[in-house]
């Protein structure tokens, strides 16, 4: 579960463990709880490791989200105490290391040329994908949590108080600033903006979703994804913390004690919605929607009319990822360092491995060659496959 941030203090105010199981309930009506115990199950699945390494200290005890850049043959990986990394998908293979000297405060972006990533100082730096060497850097207003987002030409890079920011991805020069409205508290979390072409899709703690020309920077539209509610900041709470799904011509998007929605990418006009609460992204395959509730509830929909197929309850408040689809399988990971497979066609807890004890905070991701990546918050980056068991 994301800590909290006051947006008077430039690094965000950390609050203690007991206050976060709190603040992981679907509605400000839940009766807040301990996450329940690993669950016993008769497992029908198991995790087969491909390949494993370790990226330097992982997040190294920060509330990072250093997720690893997967860019098809290569995979880009960094962690916060400096350490970089290129590896070959299929093999585990370093084919190049550096040492960053700053401490690393967001994980990796890139493009076709460049990979990006942000400073404990709150600097926007561009790296060479061929070595990891500086090509420049620009100062940010303060931090940035969420990695660097790039369309080759344009960088955007989205602040913890609520600012996006343009720069040239040739030279880091900065075009355009937009600047957002935070709430006096927000969930220590950020949503990486998308880049198009010609569109910025920026996500906020204020539940809003907004949408920027990409040339200037100038608002074209905004969607609300949650209203706060309450009289409490706790109450509150409508941030929206994960990416926006894109689905060819609209966004699908959701907000923590707000809603589930799918919204026109050119208007912002709603398509659909439905009540939903998750700091994470959707997930979607084989034409259904699989969301991750704050809750740890992992609830399937049919895509066609948003029906719910099934929900697995066995996990609550365990500070589930993002669900990822492998073949029959979705996998989650959770606070513990457990990875989850579940059967995809009923919800049934059907694998499970202990990977890494200092949790996992980012999702699991698919490869080009269909395997799996995951990274737990120690540093330790492994491929796996989901296969039915021996």
């Amino acid at each position: 579960m994301p800590l909290l941030r006051d947006r008077i203090s430039k690094r965000g105010l950390l609050m203690g463990l007991a206050l976060l199981a709190a603040l992981s309930g679907c509605s400000t009506t839940d009766t807040f709880e301990q996450p329940v115990p690993v669950p016993e199950i008769e497992a029908t699945a198991e995790f087969k490791r491909v390949w494993s390494m370790s990226v330097g200290d992982g997040h190294d005890g920060d509330f990072l989200y250093l997720a690893p850049l997967n860019t098809g043959d290569l995979i880009y990986a960094a962690s916060a105490d400096g350490e970089l990394y290129a590896v070959a998908s299929d093999s585990g293979k370093v084919v190049w290391e550096s040492e960053f000297e700053e401490r690393i405060f967001s994980g990796l972006g890139g493009d076709g040329e460049n990979l990006y990533l942000t400073t404990e100082n709150a600097d926007l730096v561009a790296l060479s994908r061929e070595d990891g060497t500086e090509i420049w850097r620009q100062p940010l207003p303060t931090e940035v949590l969420s990695a660097p987002q790039s369309n080759g030409s344009l960088v955007v890079a989205q602040t913890t108080d609520g600012k996006v920011l343009g720069f040239s991805a040739a030279d880091g020069e900065k075009l355009w600033q937009y600047d957002g409205t935070v709430p006096v508290l927000s969930m220590r979390a950020a949503a990486a903006p998308l880049v198009g072409g010609d569109v910025v899709i920026a996500s906020f703690a204020s539940g809003k979703l907004i949408a920027l020309a990409a040339g200037s920077g100038q608002p074209m539209w905004q969607y609300e994804v949650g209203q706060p509610q309450g009289r409490t900041e706790l109450e509150r709470l409508v941030d929206v913390a994960g990416q926006p799904l894109v689905i060819e011509t609209a966004v699908m998007v959701v907000g923590y004690q707000g809603k589930l929605a799918l919204v026109d990418i050119r208007t912002g006009q709603e398509i659909w919605s439905r009540k939903a609460s998750s700091l994470y992204s959707p997930m979607i395959g084989g034409g259904e929607i699989y969301l991750a509730s704050a809750n740890g509830d992992i609830v399937a929909l049919r895509g066609s009319d948003r029906r719910e197929v099934w929900t697995q309850d066995r996990l609550a408040w365990r500070q589930l990822t993002q669900p990822m689809v492998y073949e029959d399988y979705l996998v989650v990971g959770d606070f513990e360092g457990y990875l989850h497979a579940i059967d995809r066609e009923n919800g049934k807890l059907v694998g499970q491995l202990e990977f890494d004890d200092e949790g996992i905070r980012v999702p699991a991701q698919r490869l080009a060659n269909g395997n799996l990546l995951v990274f737990g918050n120690s540093g330790k980056m492994a491929v796996f496959q989901v296969k039915p068991q021996d």
